[in-house]
């Protein structure tokens, strides 16, 4: 671990799209980037096939207010990829802190993801998941590639929040948000 700059200054970043070009040690930078704390998202979409289909995400971000402009990435390896790629639609779900396991249950390979889960079809047939802090219901509006993932960018058509607690997501676990209002914080 060391405050020193990771990338060689001579390097042209346009040619490490391959993986073996980057100077950057993949596992160190994941640890990087461990320390940044996100949300948990759901993120679904219906097949062509009709059947519904999501995945926990952490990449999920805001793009723009006007027009209201979201993106997700995805791994170009995912197995559920064409199925993204072909939805017209997908819906952001931000998950509750007391929605850990569903978290889990999203991230693990499974043809039995939405069983026992509670959902409603929103645009494009994309579920929304009961109890979530927030869904985004967005059109598929352009695809980017970049390095080893798609990006994909949503125009959002419909929202809903809450106030419930979200889920935070640091070095690799779960955890919650402490404000500064919380009994647990130490004030000066």
């Amino acid at each position: 671990m060391t405050n020193a700059p990771k990338h060689p200054t001579d390097q042209d970043p346009a040619n490490e799209l391959a993986s073996d070009q980057s100077a950057i040690d993949p596992r160190d930078f994941r640890n990087a980037l461990g320390t940044y704390a996100t949300g948990v998202t759901i993120i679904t979409a219906v097949g062509a096939d009709g059947k519904p289909y999501g995945l926990t995400c952490n990449s999920f971000a805001s793009v723009s207010l006007n027009p209201p402009l979201v993106l997700w990435s995805l791994g170009m390896f995912s197995q559920g990829l064409s199925v993204f790629q072909n939805a017209s639609h997908f819906a952001v779900n931000v998950l509750g802190a007391s929605q850990q396991g569903l978290a889990s249950k999203f991230a693990k390979s499974s043809e039995e993801k939405f069983a026992d889960v509670k959902w409603t079809p929103g645009l494009g047939g994309a579920p929304l998941l009961a109890d979530s802090v927030a869904n985004f219901q967005c059109r598929a509006a352009n695809r980017y590639y970049g390095g080893d993932h798609v990006i994909f960018l949503g125009a959002v058509e419909a929202y809903s929040y809450n106030r419930r607690e979200p889920l935070l997501f640091a070095h690799g676990g779960y955890g919650r948000f402490v404000g500064p209002d919380d009994a647990s914080v130490s004030k000066p």
